[in-house]
Parts: C-alpha cells; sequence; structure tokens
C-alpha cells in the first residue's frame, strides 16, 4: 500500500520557506509513522497551499491567511489516520 505525500508548495519570493520548513516538522512529528513523505514545493506568486496525494487541502489564496498547525494535523489525520488522538491538537 503506497504511503501518503504531504506537499507544501511556498512562495520562494514572498521567503515563506521557513513557515513551510515548520510546518513539515509539526507534521512530520505528529505523523512520522503514518506519512511517506513531506515535499517542500518552491513556487511563485505568493502561494501557500498543501496537497496532500495531490488533493489541495489548504490554500492561503482561498482562505485568505496562513494555516494554523493545528488546523493541518486536524486535517491530515482526517484523511490518513482518522483514529488518531492528537492530544491538545483536538481540543
Amino acid at each position: 500500500m503506497p504511503t501518503p505525500r504531504l506537499e507544501i508548495e511556498y512562495c520562494r519570493k514572498c521567503r515563506f520557506v521557513l513557515r513551510a520548513s515548520w510546518l513539515a516538522q509539526e507534521v512530520l512529528f505528529t505523523f512520522g509513522h503514518e506519512l511517506g513523505e513531506v515535499a517542500l514545493v518552491p513556487g511563485e506568486g505568493g502561494v501557500f497551499e498543501l496537497r496532500l496525494d495531490g488533493e489541495v487541502i489548504f490554500s492561503r489564496a482561498a482562505a485568505g491567511r496562513f494555516p494554523e498547525s493545528k488546523e493541518i494535523k486536524q486535517l491530515v489525520r482526517d484523511r490518513i489516520a482518522p483514529t488518531k488522538d492528537l492530544g491538545h491538537s483536538d481540543r
């Protein structure tokens, strides 16, 4: 069974790489056994978008803001490990 791939596309010109790498770290700490890969994808035009196996799960353009770590963990969990307890991120 293939393992899930999370892509975090960020605008390199806007220097969103630090935010993207921090979010990747947060997701890897929480889903280290469930995810097969977390990829940082350089982009342009103010992009900050997360895709899980190709499906957009968060878009800064659509939401008008950056995601919260808790929010991303819940979105990922709901798709790849629905029974996983996220502790304080579930409250």
